[in-house]
């Protein structure tokens, strides 16, 4: 269980960072919709690759239409600068949620929670689960306090006793299970749960990022 001192220096911490992380979260909800694709094309990405590979893959593929065109990814993705790890199904997923992103749009125009949004993408967009329908909404501002469950998460929420061990795979059960855990050590700490988010991040990466 962390101790006082724990808790005081994870205080001091977030202080120390809280201009940086509310700009940060400012800038999400200032994302325009015509950057949503590529947004959710980074989450798609990111899932055991590198974030800043992620990142240069999407420049990439913006610098080659192709949204636009809907040229076959592959070549991009497994580039050295852009390297990501599975890229040939990470490709098969961009083209498929290119060739249905008019309904993914549709879906977030509607007066939807979060909470239905992110069920909308996990049901309806192949390669996104819950962390990834997570990480895309707090990307362009919309997850309202819905946590966005990885491995920098995990180890800070053992570190601080919200679990017990790491997960080695993640239900729908175990991820909602711990959502709600690290929420109420958010209210128990004081500290919004968007930004405990990305503390619990800077803390493992040294960066605020997205």
């Amino acid at each position: 269980m962390p101790t006082s001192a724990d808790i005081n220096h994870l205080h001091t911490l977030y202080r120390q960072r809280k201009r940086a992380i509310k700009k940060r979260l400012k800038e999400f909800r200032q994302v325009e919709p015509s950057e949503y694709f590529y947004e959710l094309a980074y989450c798609l990405l990111t899932p055991q690759s590198s974030a800043l590979n992620a990142e240069s893959a999407i420049t990439k593929l913006k610098s080659e239409s192709f949204f636009e065109i809907g040229l076959d990814p592959e070549h991009i993705l497994r580039e050295k600068n852009n390297y990501v790890r599975f890229h040939r199904t990470k490709s098969k997923h961009l083209l498929r949620m290119r060739d249905g992103y008019l309904s993914i749009i549709q879906m977030l125009q509607r007066e939807h929670t979060a909470f239905e949004m992110r069920e909308w993408l996990v049901k309806h967009v192949k390669g996104v689960g819950y962390k990834e329908a997570t990480h895309f909404l707090r990307n362009i501002g919309r997850n309202e306090g819905m946590a966005i469950l990885d491995r920098h998460i995990f180890r800070n929420l053992k570190r601080f006793g919200v679990i017990r061990s790491l997960p080695k795979a993640v239900s729908k059960k175990l991820y909602l299970g711990i959502e709600h855990k690290m929420q109420a050590f958010a209210r128990r700490v004081s500290i919004p749960q968007d930004e405990l988010d990305l503390l619990f991040w800077s803390m493992e990466t040294g960066e605020i990022r997205k």
